[in-house]
This record gives structure tokens, C-alpha cells and sequence, in this order.
């Protein structure tokens, strides 16, 4: 803590060395004129020219000075995108911490908040850019109100009552360093200047003032730092003596509840993102992912008896709300959308994930693939012919052999024989091209319709982080696509189902039973050419490949 609080006035000192630099002209003049006033200095000649030089430069000073420190006051710091848990919907879960916040000797937070993602902490509120925390009276400014406590949704849903406790012990006890005076006034010195170099980006009208903002924010990175750090390492010593053994098996968890959160996300919740629809219910998902992950992967001992105790989103009077809300919040914050669902972003329940998103994509896939493979000409399979009547070579491409319907079959034909390389090559490049352009009208689209227009990129504090997952190979684009059109004709022709695999998202049903063994035959054929793998497959599972798959 003290060196923290060091720290702290490091800070302080800096502002106050460049509050005394912007007074230093004004100072000079009120000696100056002091001095000539007193008769100590001879009022005329040389040293008329500099009275008035001085005072001109103190009244530049002081000006510049106040309009820096207007911006650094009134801008307006940035605040994580949260879901704010009013006390009268969680009353248990505010008990909890307030008792957690007296064993731990500290102010309890001033509310609480869910965030989207697998992380807590304590954010201050009370700039008054920002009007009061979250429905505080105005006068709690003065009073110095507590900060705001914002947990992972991520972990309310998946772990148990006791490990949330002993998780968020180290985080509460931050709230007794961001009651100390000094580190509270170094933290809000340090967000106005971040602030007022963000509303100065771009407005050259405010070049002196970010110049000035950059110049003292670059002046207090270090001392910033190691107060956060010390604060941390203060808060941290703090929570030893509280359910340490918990604290553990808390942290053990958050791993886990981060891998299963970024999988659930990317295989997930991604294809539903991208076609307007978003999961309602991401954090039940979380716990249905780390389920079947800690299944297969008999990742701990006991996990069954675990499951049994009480889950910490228990202490929510309405879960579902609450999941729902963070869930809208996450397509926000990791895709783009709308603040609020609308007949193109609508949300979609579990059960329904089947039918209307993994099916959808299939055909969609499939659709794309059959148009792009129109384009692509098709080469003559076998020796060039003789001249046609008007006495012009036939080596020019001739007409596909195999049918125009969206048939599996015609995919085989086309992948493999003698040019199946080259249409493979082509079909990458060409998927690529489409995939690419589709992609970049849905982030123009959603850039204008949820954060304003290009002169205005934020709004709410809010901007959409594209992209999730890192653009896919040709190879992988065209894998997709080809076994979208399988499993588009396994479900029409063979009985199948489309179904949802927590943990790697669409998934083939067959008798009940997923089909992993599909994308083996696929990779057969499109890397070797080799169509027997994927032949007999269909063969097994029924599937009638001349049939024309349904597009959307």
C-alpha cells in the first residue's frame, strides 16, 4: 500500500509541476507589476515593451491552461460495456459481497455490474463526465463512493457459490486502496488525460490540447502502472487470510470457464452472428460446454458431486434476464449489431439452434458453393476435338458433362479427374473473393446501423470488435462448404438431422448419433483428389448423392 500511495503523489506532483508551469507567466507579471506599482521599477522604456509582453503571455498561459484543463475535466473517460445488476434483482448476491466486503475490513462497492467475458474488476464511476454511478445521488462525489464491482458473466453461470466468493475476495479488497485520497485523485488525473487524448484525435482544433494531454499522460505511464500494480499487490495481501483453499480451486476454474467461453463464442455463437441471429443464452451454453468438455476430457475428479452444490447465478433473482442481457450485450461487443433485437437480429433459443441457424448455414454454404462453381468453367475431360464446321479449333472450354443441379454428385465429378486440381485451386480463390465481400458489406452494414456514422464511431462507449476468429484459409473455406453440401443432402435424402455440439458447433445427426467421421472424407477429397472415402460414406449413411439438395 505504501507504494501505492507513493506512487500516487508521484502522480499528483506531476500535476501540480504542470499547474505551476502554466502559472509561471501570470506570476512574473503580477511581480512586474507589483514592482512598478511599488515604484521599485521604472514604469517606461524597456521596461514598459516587457509589462506588456508579460502580461500578454501570462493571459495566453492562463487561457491555454484552462481550456487543457476544461477538456481534461469534462471529457468524458471511457467505461466498460456492462449490464447493471440493480440490488432489488440479485438482494443475495449483494449480500454476499457486503459480507464478504466486512470480513475484508473495506467499503463494500457501490453496485455491481455483469460483463461478457471471463474477467472482474472494480471501475470507477464517479468522473463527472459521467453524472453519478449508477443511480447514486450527485453528492456522492464528495463523499467518494465506492467503485463499481463488475463480474465475469462467464463465472456466475459456471461456478459455485463458495469459489465465486473466494474469487471476488482479492478483487473487493481493492475497493480499500481506491478509498484512499491520493490514489482516487491520481486515478481520475490519469482518465481525463486518456479522455482528452481521445476527444482531441482527429480535431485539429485541439492539437495544442492532445499535444499537452499526450505529453502529461507519457509523464505519469510508469507511476500509473506501479500504483496499479501496488494496489493489486495491497488488495491481494488483503484476501490471503479469506477461503484461501477455495481461491485455488477458484482460479482452476476461471481457466477452464475462459477455454470453454472462447470455444462456445468462436464455434458457437459466431455462425449465428453472422446471420443475424444471436443466442439468448450464452452463459447456460458456457455450462453446457464446460459439462461435455470435463466429460471427455475427465479434466477433475469429483466433477459429478461439484455440479451438485449451488451455482453462484442462484444468488440472481431472474438468471435468465440477466443472461439474456449480457448475451445481446456479447454480439455487440465481439461482432456488431443492434442495441436491441429487430426482425434482422433476433435472438434464437437452444433448442431452436438446429433447425434455424446450423441448418441455415448449411444451405447457405452449399448455395454459395453450387453459384460459385457455375463460374468456373469446365474443362473438356478428354482428347481435344476435331474442328467444328466453321473451321474454328475445339480446344476452347466445352460444357460441363455432369448436371447444373446442386447435387453432390456434381461436386465429385468436378473435384476430381484430371482438372479436379485446378478447380479445386479455383473454387479456394473464388470462395475466398465471395466470402471476403460478404463479410465486409455485414461490417459496413452493422458499423452503421449499431455505432453511428464514420464521423461518429463510438457511441455508448461502445465499438464492434471484428474479427472474432481469423479470416479461413481457401482450403479451409472450401472444406466447409463441401461438407455443408453433404450434410445438406444427408438430411434430405438420408434422414439425418442437423444438431449443435457445445463445443464444436454444427454437427451432423445420424440415427441420433453425431457423424465426426464425415470431415475425414472430405479432407480425402479435396486435398488428394481421392473421392472413394467420401463414396462410401455416403454409401453407409444412405445418402443419395444424384438427388438436388434444397437451397435457401
Amino acid at each position: 500500500m505504501l507504494v501505492a500511495r507513493a506512487q500516487a503523489l508521484a502522480v499528483l506532483r506531476i500535476r501540480s509541476t504542470a499547474l505551476a508551469v502554466a502559472l509561471l507567466p501570470a506570476a512574473a507579471a503580477v511581480v512586474l507589476l507589483a514592482g512598478i506599482a511599488m515604484g521599485r521599477i521604472p514604469d517606461g522604456g524597456g521596461w514598459s515593451t516587457a509589462r506588456w509582453a508579460l502580461v500578454g503571455a501570462a493571459a495566453l498561459a492562463l487561457v491555454l491552461a484552462a481550456a487543457v484543463g476544461t477538456v481534461v475535466v469534462r471529457a468524458r473517460p471511457a467505461l466498460s460495456p456492462t449490464v447493471p445488476i440493480p440490488e432489488e434483482t440479485a438482494p443475495d448476491l449483494y449480500r454476499l459481497v457486503r459480507d464478504l466486503a466486512e470480513r475484508l475490513d473495506v467499503p463494500a462497492p457501490s453496485a455491481m455490474a455483469l460483463t461478457p467475458d471471463c474477467d472482474s474488476w472494480l471501475e470507477d464511476r464517479t468522473h463527472p463526465a459521467h453524472g453519478p454511478p449508477l443511480g447514486l445521488p450527485r453528492a456522492s462525489r464528495r463523499t467518494g463512493a465506492a467503485p463499481v464491482l463488475v463480474i465475469g458473466s462467464p463465472f456466475l453461470w459456471w461456478m459455485r457459490v463458495a469459489e465465486l466468493r473466494a474469487l471476488l475476495a482479492p478483487v473487493v479488497a481493492g475497493t480499500g486502496p481506491s478509498a484512499h485520497p491520493d490514489i482516487a485523485a491520481a486515478r481520475r488525473f490519469v482518465r481525463g488525460l486518456d479522455a482528452a487524448v481521445a476527444v482531441a484525435a482527429g480535431r485539429p482544433a485541439l492539437a495544442f490540447i492532445g499535444g499537452v494531454a499526450r505529453l502529461l499522460l507519457h509523464s505519469c505511464r510508469d507511476h500509473a502502472a506501479e500504483m496499479e500494480r501496488g494496489v493489486a499487490a495491497a488488495a491481494s495481501e488483503r484476501a490471503q487470510a479469506v477461503d484461501y483453499g477455495l481461491r485455488i480451486v477458484a482460479q482452476e476454474q476461471v481457466g477452464l470457464a475462459y477455454a470453454g467461453w472462447d470455444r462456445l463464442l468462436n464455434r458457437v455463437a459466431l455462425p449465428a452472428w453472422r446471420m443475424g441471429r444471436w443466442p439468448s443464452r450464452l452463459d447456460a451454453g458456457v455450462v453446457s460446454a464446460l459439462t461435455e468438455l470435463s466429460r471427455r476430457d475427465r479434466l477433475a475428479e469429483g466433477f459429478a458431486s461439484r455440479l451438485g452444490e449451488r451455482p453462484a447465478c442462484d444468488l440472481l433473482e431472474e438468471p435468465g434476464a440477466m443472461d439474456e442481457a449480457a448475451s445481446l450485450l456479447a454480439a455487440r461487443l465481439f461482432h456488431g449489431g443492434p442495441a436491441m433485437a429487430g426482425p434482422d437480429w433476433s435472438p434464437v433459443a437452444w433448442s431452436q439452434y438446429p433447425e434455424e441457424v446450423v441448418d441455415r448455414k448449411w444451405r447457405l454454404e452449399a448455395a454459395r458453393l453450387h453459384r460459385v462453381l457455375d463460374d468456373i468453367p469446365c474443362l473438356y475431360p478428354g482428347p481435344v476435338p476435331e474442328p467444328v464446321p466453321d473451321g474454328l479449333p475445339g480446344s476452347a472450354p466445352a460444357a460441363c458433362t455432369g448436371t447444373a443441379a446442386p447435387t453432390v454428385a456434381r461436386v465429385l465429378e468436378r473435384l476430381t479427374g484430371p482438372a479436379g486440381g485446378g478447380v479445386a485451386e479455383e473454387l479456394e480463390a473464388r470462395l475466398s473473393v465471395e466470402v471476403a465481400r460478404e463479410a465486409a458489406r455485414e461490417e459496413t452494414a452493422v458499423d452503421r446501423a449499431a455505432f453511428g456514422s464514420a464521423a461518429e464511431p463510438w457511441l455508448d462507449g461502445l465499438t464492434p470488435l471484428f474479427p472474432l476468429q481469423p479470416p479461413r484459409s481457401g482450403r479451409e473455406l472450401l472444406t466447409d462448404h463441401v461438407t455443408a453440401m453433404v450434410c445438406c443432402a444427408a438430411v434430405d435424402t438420408a434422414g439425418a438431422r442437423p444438431g449443435l455440439d457445445w463445443l464444436d458447433g454444427p454437427a451432423l445427426l445420424v440415427g441420433g448419433a453425431r457423424r465426426a467421421d464425415l470431415a475425414r472424407t472430405v479432407l480425402s477429397l479435396i486435398e488428394d483428389g481421392d473421392a472413394e472415402p467420401l463414396r462410401a460414406w455416403l454409401c453407409e449413411v444412405g445418402v443419395r448423392p444424384e438427388k438436388p439438395v434444397r437451397l435457401v
